[in-house]
């Protein structure tokens, strides 16, 4: 695989495992040195780290729970004090409640109001973290979802509705980074394999799948290939971009 991000500087959230562990090792590929963040699983990301290491990089795994906004400026600052720079940063770190319907009496209210905190209020305070230290020329890319632009089940509102201010967030920050050549994208993954959806593969119903032109849910590698043409020197022009990889979903 070409070397096109040697020495650049990648940050994940939310690095231990799912698309974040493959996002990892899809750009150590590329030549990037990578630092992930993890809020719990300290043995995930430190099996994330030695594979990443294996492929000739550096790499360190940063504990950083996204629902205390005050801990992202010291975490962003560590990254740079090991690394000595910071170029690349992926927001991917997210929780995903769903399933019970806005007018549910037994909806539990503290945990969908931490999914708001966790999912924009984390994600911007780690955004503005770094913006303040990432190199001109650098990129940023926010993992959405595909229900930040349709709402194809019920029982989705409040993950729909934080994916949607995430989208939004995402093209003021490139209006505000562009005069210094920073892209800010959002890429959209429809349903993949990870723990957010576990079982999905199996056990999504038909009708759900039906809504999808290219009928089946999407691969991990297949959304991690999205952000990492993003991330590449290819992609120095697509800027303020919401990028679906959603099988068609949205159309």
């Amino acid at each position: 695989m070409s070397k096109v991000l040697q020495g650049k500087v990648a940050l994940i959230t939310g690095g231990s495992r799912g698309l974040g562990a493959v996002l990892a090792e899809t750009l150590a590929d590329q030549g990037a040195d990578i630092a992930i963040t993890y809020a719990a699983s300290a043995a995930k990301a430190e099996a994330v780290v030695e594979k990443v290491r294996a492929k000739g990089v550096r790499a360190i795994a940063i504990q950083c729970d996204q629902a205390d906004s005050a801990a992202a400026q010291p975490m962003v600052e560590q990254v740079v004090s090991e690394f000595g720079k910071l170029d690349i940063l992926i927001n991917n770190a997210a929780i995903a409640v769903q399933g019970k319907l806005v007018d549910d009496p037994t909806l539990d209210g503290p945990a969908f109001d931490k999914q708001w905190i966790v999912n924009v209020l984390g994600t911007v305070a780690v955004t503005r973290a770094a913006a303040q230290k990432i190199s001109d020329g650098g990129r940023i890319v926010f993992i959405g979802s595909g229900l930040g632009t349709r709402a194809i089940v019920p029982g989705v509102a409040d993950y729909a509705g934080t994916k949607a201010a995430i989208a939004g967030y995402a093209r003021g920050v490139q209006r505000d980074l562009g005069p210094r050549n920073i892209t800010v994208n959002v890429v959209q993954p429809g349903i993949m394999p990870t723990d957010m959806a576990a079982g999905a593969a199996e056990n999504f119903p038909e009708a759900v799948l039906d809504l999808h032109p290219i009928r089946r849910i999407a691969t991990i590698e297949e959304v991690a290939s999205a952000v990492s043409y993003l991330v590449g020197p290819t992609a120095s022009y697509t800027a303020g971009a919401v990028i679906d990889v959603s099988g068609g979903v949205l159309v």
